[in-house]
């Protein structure tokens, strides 16, 4: 049996917590678009990466508060303490949630039901916040059991349930499932994940592809044999920034915000000593399109401006799509790291050698002072939204 746990509202939870006055109440959190709601925000229909302009209208009695990045990482180190009391097979997804595998521990825990109940307790108690915890066979059906048994529960799908409790749920309950494959299933009358499991996977497969034909029909049917993997390290670093509903945004001031995050991206890299190959920028446009554009490196890197000279190319590239549509979000992640992938492309750039003295000095200075205490010139007087803190490596 695996838990899947997941602090509820996490941002909003951690600023309730530390400020009594906003208990109860309709927080928001971040400054041009919200990064976190609490649960009274959300009944009034706000949602993130929503603009804050339209969150107000949704709610107007909502209290906004600015994001500290630096108290959910810690918040998050005292619930990951003790998610690792509680078994050592701890499989990290996110700052706030993670699957643990306690199937192990039932001559000196208790069964799986008796191990939930005390974690969301340890939790509420000794870090303060509210968690969902969803228990099954399976990481898939636990995850989804969270996400059903939200806010501030404990949902337990229990062994010979599994399809009983799955195949009701609408079909973006399904991992992979996003808008775009969701309408293809509603347009062929597939509506629940029921559905799916009664279509061959011959037909899903005719229908989506043959590598998420074969993913629907397998979670459709429970079947996910994964374990809890402890040692899994990222297959990616990266970093985005919403920009807000503007459509006629200046291109500089994109290139700016764009090199502020691969800043960010190179600093996590040389922080946990990985390097990469592949540099994927991410947009998405003023009509809630998405697009991806990446380029491979012959040699791994870290260094800063390897990074960013392949980002700018990438970012120029779709420029036209840019200029059509308005951009709300940019992202830059660099992959295939400390070796791993194939090489596609030599970059036609090569960094100065001192290069490397020149991002461990700037590393060093924001170590000791702040991410802040250094800053592009591009970037001064614009303001831009705080990314999302990383588990460490």
């Amino acid at each position: 049996m695996i838990l899947h746990a997941d602090l509820d509202s996490f941002y909003a939870s951690v600023e309730q917590r530390d400020d009594p006055s906003l208990r109860g109440r309709p927080v928001l959190v971040g400054g041009g678009v919200v990064l976190a709601a609490s649960y009274e925000a959300k009944a009034s229909g706000v949602r993130t990466p929503m603009s804050l302009g339209r969150a107000r209208a949704l709610c107007p009695q909502a209290i906004v508060v600015p994001p500290r990045m630096s108290a959910y990482t810690a918040a998050s180190r005292e619930v990951f303490a003790i998610f690792e009391d509680t078994t050592p097979i701890v499989e990290p997804l996110s700052i706030d949630e993670a699957f643990l595998d306690v199937d192990g521990l039932r001559k000196i825990r208790g069964t799986p039901v008796e191990i939930a109940h005390r974690l969301r307790a340890e939790v509420r108690a000794r870090a303060g916040l509210p968690i969902t915890v969803g228990v099954a066979g399976t990481k898939f059906l636990a995850k989804v059991a969270s996400a059903a048994g939200k806010p501030d529960g404990l949902l337990v799908v229990p062994p010979g349930e599994e399809l009983a409790f799955l195949h009701p749920l609408p079909v973006e309950r399904l991992w992979g499932v996003g808008p775009v494959t969701a309408a293809k299933l509603r347009e062929r009358q597939i509506h629940t994940v029921g559905h799916v499991a009664r279509v061959g996977e011959a037909a899903l497969v005719a229908m989506l592809g043959a590598g998420a034909g074969r993913h629907l029909h397998a979670l459709a049917h429970n079947r996910d044999p994964r374990r809890v993997n402890t040692g899994h390290r990222r297959g990616s670093i990266g970093a985005q920034c919403a920009l807000g509903r503007s459509t006629d945004r200046d291109f500089g001031a994109v290139e700016a915000t764009l090199a502020a995050l691969v800043d960010r991206v190179g600093r996590r890299m040389r922080r946990a000593h990985r390097s990469g190959r592949t540099v994927t920028v991410r947009l998405r446009f003023g009509d809630y399109s998405r697009a991806t554009r990446s380029r491979s490196l012959l040699k791994a890197t870290m260094q800063t401006a390897a990074i960013l000279h392949t980002a700018e190319e990438l970012l120029r590239e779709a420029r036209p799509m840019i200029d059509e549509r308005g951009l709300t979000l940019v992202g830059v992640a660099v992959s295939n790291l400390d070796g791993e992938g194939n090489v596609q492309l030599e970059l036609p750039f090569t960094p100065e050698p001192d290069q490397d003295d020149l991002d461990a000095a700037v590393d060093r200075v924001r170590d000791r002072f702040g991410a802040e205490a250094l800053r592009r010139g591009s970037m001064i007087g614009r303001q831009m939204s705080p990314s999302v803190p990383l588990l460490s490596d």
